[in-house]
């Protein structure tokens, strides 16, 4: 079983029982073969409700959307009822559209998929970032200097808060670098100044690690 099938199975797993679920879903490119194994699934999409772990702010058809990637690869296929989709109103200004997508969410998701970047982001929470130690908003938009873009994510309270968390590793790189962190904080050295994956627990983790 490859690593992105076994991720897939626990997914599914958790949301194909019995019940309506809420999951939050990131994006990038990496997902794209998660979302076809879930797409293909015996999941039943109209107990389910979609969001957005975070958000680009560029318009939904454009390239670069989360959401346009989650609709081509996940959304279409599976054919999740448009009424369950949730996505982040990025015509909206930033704040207003991360003001709007708060008021979407459920008192708790139950399950979120989580990505992690090169840098050890996760949602839009990069190294270094105030909103890491946010334990009060649900969503914020937040400028990405590097990238010069602005962003809606989720907070810390919402990714602390939620029944399942399942990270998926698409490049080895991130899998290294969390490896690695985790056996400093292993030896009791502090690091989370690093990256905010650490502070959840508990956490399916599913990726190639590089020692």
């Amino acid at each position: 079983m490859t690593v992105v099938e076994a991720c897939a199975q626990r997914l599914i797993e958790l949301l194909a029982t019995p019940g309506p679920k809420s999951f939050a879903i990131s994006g990038g490119s990496s997902p794209k073969p998660l979302f076809a194994l879930l797409a293909k699934s015996t999941i039943d999409w109209r107990q389910v409700q979609l969001y957005w772990v975070d958000e680009r702010c560029v318009p939904a058809d454009d390239e670069q959307s989360n959401y346009r990637m989650a609709r081509e690869h996940l959304i279409e296929p599976a054919g999740i009822p448009a009424t369950n989709v949730h996505r982040v109103h990025t015509e909206l200004p930033p704040q207003e559209a991360a003001d709007a997508y708060a008021l979407e969410l459920p008192d708790r998701l139950d399950v979120i998929h989580l990505g992690m970047g090169p840098d050890a982001h996760t949602a839009s929470l990069f190294p270094g970032d105030p909103l890491i130690d946010d334990r009060t908003r649900r969503t914020a938009a937040t400028y990405v200097q590097k990238f010069n873009q602005w962003r809606v994510t989720l907070c810390p309270r919402v990714l602390l808060e939620a029944r399942n968390v399942v990270v998926f590793l698409g490049i080895p790189l991130a899998a290294g670098y969390l490896t690695r962190r985790l056996g400093e904080r292993a030896r009791g050295r502090q690091w989370y100044e690093h990256s905010f994956l650490p502070r959840i627990s508990p956490v399916a983790l599913y990726g190639l690690v590089l020692l």
